[in-house]
Formats: structure tokens, C-alpha cells, sequence
């Protein structure tokens, strides 16, 4: 059977994995680094040395046939999309440009991303220069996903969310990349909130690369989900936001 890997700092990933079951049939392994979340504050060079342990960890223990780095902000600092068999999750800009229809796009990243020139330098590379692009640091959305109080909070999130959000939607930003993977577990509310905006998952795009690289095969998919913090914590985690899967110790 196909094997991916797919590992974050903490549950934000975890949103990767049904736009990949729709693509493949494969086991999933899922590793919450919970000893190193949150990546979006870490340095690049310590971000390097996570992501280089991380990686070998995995290969060693599951050789997987891929290894997906479900965050932005190490995919983006280290350049992963050029690394054999390692994909990085991007901010889906070439179709943030295309979608826009006022000219005005806003990514949503980490604190770290927002900082470093290397946004800079993909944002460059993606979008035409005729296209406004603004950088937002949604690290406090991060938070409501990780901490589950979208759910056990819904109002003060939704008060959150619309305050980090409208700003930029009353400037007329028309379309958002949901450029950290915690952020597509907001979805439902922010398609509430923002009827007439388009949000933009970057999930699709690695699921559509998976399922060129790999072939499908008729395999019932699964999911085993691994932590390097508190199982137990984490797995009340899990349940808050549906799911139930046994978590293991890595």
C-alpha cells in the first residue's frame, strides 16, 4: 500500500488529509511534533534542525513513499518543493491571482513568514506585479484551531476572526490563501462571515501533486496519528474537533 507521512508542529495539518484521501487510497501516518509546536515563532536555523531530524525520524521508522511538511512556514524558510520525495504546503498564489477580481489578494501566514523576505521572494515569483498583495499574520487564528476554542468559544473566535479579517475585506482584498493548514478548520466561519470572499485551501494543490507522483491503488485508506507530546492531551485535542482515532507515542 502507498504510504505518506504527513507531520506539523500540531494538529493544523491534519487538514491535509481528506483532500489527499479523495485523491489516493494510501495509509496515512500523521506526526504532531508537539515538543516543537509552534514552528510559526522558531528561527530558520532552528526550524532547519527540526525539519532535518523530523524527516529522518520518520524515514526511519516508516518509509514512507512521501513526506508531506504540512506548514507553510518551514516549507516556505527551507525551500522544501526542491527536496526528492518531501513536499512543502505553499500559498496557492498563481490561483489567488487568477480568482482576484479587484486586483488584491491577502495571504495568511505566520508571524515568522510575515518577517522574512523569502515571502517576499515567492510572492514575486508568483503573482503579477499588477496584483496587490498584503501579508497577514493570522498566528492568533493558529491559535484558535490548536487550542479548539473555535469550537468550545464559538462567538469570541468569530469576534477574533472578524476582527483580523475585515480590515482587509473592507479594502476590497477579494481573495485569501489560507497559507498556514490549521486555517482551513475555520472555513465554515469564515465563509459566513465573508460570503462574497474567496478563501483558498492549499491542501488541494499538495493533494494534487501526491496523486501524480504516486499511483492509486484500490487499498482501503487509513489513518494512524502519532504525537511527541502528551498523547492523552492531544487526543482531547482530536476529539474536540471530531476526530477519534487512537494517538500513539513518537
Amino acid at each position: 500500500m502507498v504510504k505518506i507521512a504527513v507531520f506539523d508542529s500540531g494538529l493544523g495539518s491534519l487538514s491535509v488529509i481528506k483532500p489527499i484521501q479523495k485523491k489516493i487510497s494510501a495509509e496515512i501516518i500523521y506526526f504532531a511534533d508537539q515538543r516543537n509546536y509552534p514552528y510559526g515563532t522558531k528561527t530558520v536555523a532552528q526550524l532547519d534542525k527540526i525539519i532535518k531530524t523530523t524527516i529522518l525520524k520518520l524515514q526511519e521508522k516508516f518509509d514512507p513513499d512521501v513526506i508531506v511538511v504540512g506548514s507553510n512556514t518551514p516549507s516556505l524558510l527551507l525551500d522544501i518543493e526542491k527536496k526528492d520525495k518531501i513536499i512543502g504546503v505553499f500559498p496557492p498564489l498563481k490561483e489567488a491571482a487568477s480568482k482576484t477580481k479587484s486586483g488584491k489578494i491577502g495571504i495568511l501566514v505566520t508571524k515568522t513568514v510575515v518577517k522574512n523576505k523569502i515571502l517576499d521572494k515567492y510572492i514575486r515569483k508568483n503573482v503579477p506585479s499588477r496584483i496587490q498583495v498584503t501579508k497577514i499574520n493570522a498566528t492568533l487564528l493558529v491559535e484558535l484551531v490548536e487550542s479548539g476554542k473555535f469550537i468550545s468559544q464559538k462567538q469570541a473566535s468569530r469576534n477574533i476572526i472578524k476582527k483580523i479579517i475585515s480590515p482587509y475585506v473592507e479594502n476590497n482584498v477579494d481573495v485569501f490563501t489560507l497559507s498556514s493548514t490549521h486555517l482551513p478548520f475555520l472555513l465554515p466561519i469564515l465563509k459566513e462571515l465573508f460570503p462574497d470572499v474567496v478563501f483558498l485551501d492549499p491542501a488541494d494543490t499538495v493533494a494534487q501533486h501526491i496523486s501524480k507522483i504516486l499511483k492509486h491503488r484500490s487499498e482501503k485508506p487509513r489513518l494512524k496519528i502519532y504525537s511527541s507530546g502528551d498523547i492523552e492531551t492531544f487526543h482531547k485535542k482530536l476529539i474536540k474537533i471530531g476526530i477519534k482515532n487512537k494517538v500513539n507515542q513518537l
